[in-house]
C-alpha cells in the first residue's frame, strides 16, 4: 500500500511540474511577445483551429496553420497568379500519346530530417484515392495509375485529358508516408474506414514547410519555430528570395474583433489574420504604426433563381431583375465602398479568366431609368399590369396587379437570406432589393432564415423562389462554372442550385474538362460566362474587399495578393526590422 501511494504521488508531482513548466514556458512566451521582438511574428486568429488533420480541415483556421507545415507541389505566383513549381521542380511535361504528365520533385526534407521522395507522393495520392477524401476524391478519380520512375519523379497516368489536372489536383497537399501509412492501414480495418481517417487526432503535424508546431494550448495559443530542414530556404522562386526571416510563430485566438485590433495597437499582436470589419478603418489609420491592407478576394456574392418553375423559369422577368438591383448603391451603402461590383461569376481580378465583353445590366441607370428599361422588357414579353409603373407621361408611378403573360396574376415570391447576425451585408441586400422589385410591382418578400435551414431549402429541398448567397472563397481555376451550371448537377445536394440547364453550356463545360491548351480553355471559359450572363439564373451583385491590419513596429515585407496578406509567400518573407 505505501508503495502504491508514493507512486501515486510521484505522479501526481510529475503531473503538477509538466503543468508548472508548461505555465512557466507560456508565461515567457507572452511576456516575449508583448516586447519588440521581431523574431517572433505574432498572429491572431479568430477561432480555435477545429483540427490538425489535414484531411478533415475544411475550416479557415485549420487550414492557416496547417498552411505551414504541409506543402503543395504547385502554388500560386503572387502577382500573376499562374502556377509555379513549389515542391516541384519545374511544370509538369505532359505526354499526349500516353495521357501522361511527368513531375520531377525538388531536394526536400521533412521536418523530421528524413528525405521527401516520390514515394510520399504516391502514399499521399493513393490514400486520396483509396478512402475517396472529400474535396480532394474528385481532383483525382481521372487518374488511373500514379508510378515512381525514380526518388524524385512521378508519372501521373490519366484516363482522359483533364484541364484541372494541373491546375487543381497537382495543388493538393502532399504527406509523409511515416506519418500516415499506420493510421491508414488501421483505419481500413474499421467498418468506416474514411470515419476513422479523419477522425485520427494529430497532435504535431510532420510536415516540409517554413515552420514546425512545439506546442499548442487550446482555447490559447499555437506556438511554431523555424523548420531548419525547410527547402526554400534562401532559394529564389517566382522572384523572391526566400526564409523564413523570423525564428517563431505564435498564433492567438481572438474570439472577438475589438480585442484583436487593441491587440493590434498595443504591439501585442503583429496582424490579426481576419477581416477587419470597415467600421475600424478610420480609428486604425489614426495610429502612426497601423498599416492598414485592401485587398482583393475571389469571391462571389450572388442572388439566385429557381428556373425549374413560373415565374423565373422565364428569362425576361430575370433579366429585368437584374436592371432593378442597383449594385453600384449596395456597394456605396451597405458595403461602405470595400467591394467590387461583378459582371460575371468570375471575379474581374482573375483577370486571365474573366470575360470582360458582358452585359452591365443596369449599370450607371438612375432609379427611373432602370423602371422603364425594366418595364420595357417586360411589356414586350407579354406582362400587363393594372396600373403600369409607367404612365401615358412616361413618368414613374405606383405599380398594381402585375399579370404574367398567361395572363395570371404573378403570386408573391420571396427573397432568402442569412440572418442578418450571421451576415448583415447579405440580409440588408436582401431588403433593399425587395423594395426595387416592387417599384415595378413585383411582389417580392425578403425573408431572411439561419443559414443552415437555408441551405436545405435550396439544395435538398429546392422549394424557393430566389435567395442570396454566396462563396467567400473561389478556386482561381474557374472550374466552379461548370459545377455551379452544368444540368447534371440539377440534383438534390448539387452544386446547380438554380436548376439551370442549357444543352450549348453543357457542351462548352464538357469540352472545357478535356481542354489542355490553356488558350483553347480560356475561350470555353469565357464563352461559358457570356451564356450564363445572358441567361442570369444568377445575379453577380459583389467581390468583398479584404481588410486587413499589421502592426508596422516588428516585421516588414507582407506579400500582397488576391486573397490578402495572409499567404505562404508572407509567411516565408516578413523580415525583423533590423534586418
Amino acid at each position: 500500500m505505501i508503495i502504491k501511494m508514493q507512486i501515486s504521488s510521484l505522479k501526481v508531482r510529475k503531473k503538477g511540474i509538466v503543468i508548472l513548466l508548461t505555465l512557466i514556458f507560456s508565461s515567457f512566451l507572452f511576456s516575449c511577445t508583448e516586447k519588440k521582438d521581431g523574431t517572433i511574428l505574432k498572429i491572431g486568429i479568430a477561432e480555435e483551429p477545429r483540427t490538425l488533420n489535414i484531411w478533415l480541415a475544411s475550416d479557415a483556421n485549420s487550414r492557416k496553420v496547417l498552411s505551414l507545415m504541409y506543402q503543395n507541389l504547385y502554388v500560386r505566383d503572387p502577382v500573376s497568379l499562374q502556377l509555379i513549381p513549389w515542391l516541384a521542380e519545374s511544370m509538369p511535361l505532359f505526354e499526349p500519346e500516353t495521357v501522361s504528365y511527368i513531375v520531377k520533385l525538388r531536394p526536400a526534407k521533412w521536418s523530421d530530417g528524413s528525405d521527401l521522395t516520390s514515394d510520399d507522393v504516391l502514399f499521399t495520392i493513393n490514400l486520396i484515392k483509396k478512402f475517396k477524401i472529400p474535396r480532394l476524391y474528385s481532383k483525382w478519380k481521372f487518374v488511373k495509375k500514379v508510378e515512381a520512375l525514380d526518388s524524385q519523379t512521378i508519372r501521373f497516368y490519366l484516363q482522359k485529358p483533364v484541364a484541372i489536372f494541373v491546375t487543381k489536383s497537382l495543388s493538393v497537399p502532399i504527406v509523409s508516408r511515416s506519418e500516415w501509412a499506420d493510421v491508414a492501414k488501421k483505419s481500413l480495418t474499421h467498418e468506416k474506414p474514411l470515419t476513422a481517417l479523419l477522425n485520427h487526432k494529430i497532435k504535431f503535424p510532420l510536415g516540409c514547410g517554413p515552420f514546425v508546431l512545439k506546442q499548442r494550448r487550446e482555447g490559447a495559443y499555437l506556438y511554431f519555430e523555424k523548420n531548419r530542414f525547410f527547402f526554400g530556404e534562401n532559394k529564389k522562386i517566382a522572384g523572391h528570395i526566400l526564409g523564413p526571416f523570423v525564428e517563431k510563430i505564435i498564433f492567438k485566438i481572438y474570439s472577438s474583433a475589438d480585442v484583436a485590433i487593441l491587440a493590434l495597437k498595443k504591439g501585442s499582436l503583429d496582424y490579426h489574420w481576419s477581416d477587419i470589419p470597415p467600421g475600424h478603418i478610420n480609428g486604425l489609420k489614426e495610429s502612426k504604426h497601423i498599416q492598414v491592407f485592401v485587398s482583393k478576394k475571389s469571391a462571389l456574392y450572388f442572388m439566385g433563381f429557381n428556373v425549374r418553375h413560373s415565374p423565373f423559369s422565364d428569362a425576361a422577368l430575370r433579366k429585368a431583375v437584374s436592371i432593378l438591383i442597383d449594385k453600384e448603391f449596395i456597394i456605396s451603402r451597405i458595403l461602405q465602398g470595400y467591394a467590387s461590383d461583378m459582371t460575371s461569376i468570375v471575379p474581374k481580378g482573375n483577370k486571365f479568366w474573366h470575360n470582360p465583353q458582358l452585359p452591365a445590366y443596369g449599370h450607371g441607370l438612375t432609379k427611373q431609368q432602370r423602371i422603364k428599361k425594366a418595364y420595357a422588357i417586360l411589356t414586350e414579353n407579354g406582362y400587363t399590369w393594372k396600373s403600369p409603373p409607367i404612365n401615358e407621361q412616361g413618368e414613374t408611378t405606383m405599380p398594381s396587379l402585375i399579370r404574367l403573360p398567361n395572363g395570371e396574376p404573378m403570386q408573391d415570391f420571396t427573397i432568402l437570406t442569412p440572418p442578418a447576425d450571421y451576415d448583415p451585408h447579405r440580409a440588408a441586400s436582401g431588403t433593399i432589393i425587395q423594395e426595387w422589385l416592387k417599384d415595378l410591382g413585383l411582389p417580392a418578400h425578403s425573408r431572411p432564415m439561419s443559414f443552415g435551414a437555408l441551405l436545405s431549402q435550396v439544395k435538398q429541398r429546392r422549394e424557393f423562389d430566389t435567395f442570396i448567397l454566396g462563396y467567400g472563397k473561389l478556386s482561381l481555376d474557374p472550374d466552379y462554372l461548370r459545377s455551379f451550371f452544368h444540368s447534371k448537377n440539377n440534383k438534390k445536394r448539387g452544386w446547380n442550385m438554380s436548376g439551370y440547364h442549357n444543352p450549348d453550356f453543357d457542351v462548352a463545360a464538357d469540352a472545357s474538362v478535356a481542354a489542355v491548351n490553356i488558350g483553347e480553355r480560356q475561350k470555353l471559359i469565357r464563352r461559358m460566362q457570356e451564356m450564363v450572363m445572358t441567361d442570369v439564373p444568377y445575379i453577380p451583385l459583389y467581390n468583398p474587399m479584404r481588410i486587413e491590419a499589421i502592426n508596422m513596429n516588428n516585421v516588414s515585407g507582407w506579400i500582397k495578393m488576391v486573397g490578402g496578406i495572409g499567404n505562404l509567400w508572407s509567411i516565408c518573407m516578413v523580415k525583423p526590422k533590423q534586418i
